[in-house]
């Protein structure tokens, strides 16, 4: 019997004695019912902190609830300044470089960088002994000339005299009178050269030829100057008064032609780079001869007194230019206009507490305030903040810039730029619309508290 057959035999036989296994118990069991045993404990700890509690009671409803919240204010009676706005520089009425006229040595420089130097004061010095000498010299010159002169009238007289008898001949009288003609150019040319010297001692003392600001030194004194220094000495700049060059459209120029032949005096006014800050006030000067045909504007002078030295050469500023004023129009906030299908509207605040699209013709705007030319009347109320959601129609509450409903009765104030005020209609129930614009303290250009 092989191997193969004797395994066999032995598989097919049974066991003599069977196995038993104790029987192992199911952890899975236990932990489910860990986690029951959890469970149950948080839903207890959940009824015994929340359970017991009375069930809140239903809020109050919100009377603005199904109304869009929004800023109003009433259309005004005002003026409105017609402007034009324009870029400028500041320009010096005269800058003076201060050269020498002569050739000499600076002995002396009487002025100190940056000081105000007015019309006539001493600016430098230039050594003036050797223009003294050549006056000196001068002056001998003509008293030998003059001596020489009164000789030569003297021979003239006595020449005369003697040609009335035939006792000299007519050639000698006529040489006579030619040198006594020649003297007298002499004594001419001598006083010319001690008016000349005169001059240049003169020059030696340098003057200022207008009033104002000095600038740095550009010569020490001890260095020998000439009349064709490039440099010069100092350079003087004018401040009080300046002017401001700046340009308009050539579109403008009938405007403001037309008030000029009125003899009206136009104010203008001069702000600094970033167009807040005001710098000074003037009025405006001339026009120039001829429009860029490059850029199509026109060149303007306007002259300020500057005499806080708000204004300095060659300074950039914004430039605006009152024109005229329009006076009595109906005047509304800018950020009531929309614009859209319609052309130029606003919103129109009814007595329901609806609004409706009222188109409307514009006018000139000054600052926050535009002026209606058609559309409105003095009194109206219309929408100027949380417009973007409304349609024709849409039921509002009207609140004021800080947030409020507007209620207790309060009047609604409508800011004026120069500091006046007009009071608006109250709203229906005696709520009142508050109107700051959207640039303003109130509101700062937000939504009010609450839109959607």
């Amino acid at each position: 019997m092989d191997d193969r057959t004797t395994t066999d035999y032995a598989r097919t036989q049974p066991f003599d004695k069977p196995v038993t296994r104790k029987p192992v118990k199911s952890r899975t069991g236990r932990r489910l019912g860990l986690l029951l045993l959890v469970v149950g404990a948080a839903a207890a700890g959940w009824w015994w902190v929340y359970g017991r509690q009375p069930a809140p009671q239903p809020a109050r409803q919100n009377a603005f609830a199904a109304a869009m919240p929004v800023v109003a204010a009433p259309a005004v009676t005002g003026n409105i300044d017609i402007t034009l706005n324009g870029l400028g520089t500041v320009t010096s009425l005269a800058t003076v470089a201060i050269k020498s006229q002569i050739s000499g040595q600076l002995i002396r420089v009487a002025y100190q960088e940056g000081q105000m130097i007015n019309k006539g004061d001493l600016v430098a010095e230039i050594d003036s002994r050797p223009y003294e000498l050549a006056l000196s010299q001068a002056q001998g010159a003509l008293e030998r000339d003059q001596a020489l002169l009164q000789a030569a009238e003297l021979d003239l007289k006595r020449y005369q005299d003697l040609a009335k008898t035939n006792a000299i001949p007519r050639q000698q009288l006529d040489t006579q009178a030619s040198l006594v003609a020649q003297d007298k150019g002499l004594v001419i040319s001598d006083k010319a050269q001690i008016d000349a010297q005169k001059l240049n001692i003169a020059y030696c003392h340098i003057v200022s030829p207008v009033t104002g600001r000095a600038g740095l030194r550009l010569v020490d004194p001890g260095n020998y100057v000439t009349a064709n220094d490039a440099s010069g000495i100092v350079v003087i700049t004018q401040l009080q008064p300046i002017s401001v060059i700046f340009t308009v459209a050539e579109d403008n120029l009938p405007a403001i032609v037309k008030r000029l032949r009125a003899g009206a005096t136009l104010p203008v006014t001069a702000f600094d780079r970033s167009g807040a800050k005001r710098l000074a006030a003037g009025t405006l000067k001339t026009l120039d001869n001829q429009i860029d045909t490059t850029t199509g504007t026109l060149k303007l002078r306007a002259e300020f007194a500057n005499d806080d030295d708000s204004l300095f050469p060659n300074q950039f500023v914004n430039v605006q230019l009152l024109i005229d004023t329009l006076r009595d129009a109906t005047v509304v906030p800018t950020s009531a206009i929309q614009r859209g299908a319609p052309g130029t509207f606003v919103y129109l605040l009814n007595a329901d507490s609806t609004v409706a699209v009222r188109p409307v013709t514009l006018g000139p705007a000054s600052a926050e305030r535009v002026a209606i030319q058609a559309g409105l009347a003095p009194g109206d109320r219309v929408v100027v903040d949380g417009a973007d959601r409304l349609r024709n129609g849409a039921r509002v509450a009207v609140r004021n810039a800080e947030g409020g409903d507007g209620g207790g009765g309060a009047a609604n104030r409508s800011a004026d730029p120069a500091g006046n005020t007009a009071t608006g209609n109250q709203a229906p129930g005696g709520a009142a619309s508050g109107n700051a614009s959207p640039a303003g303290p109130g509101n700062g250009g937000r939504r009010s508290r609450g839109a959607p």
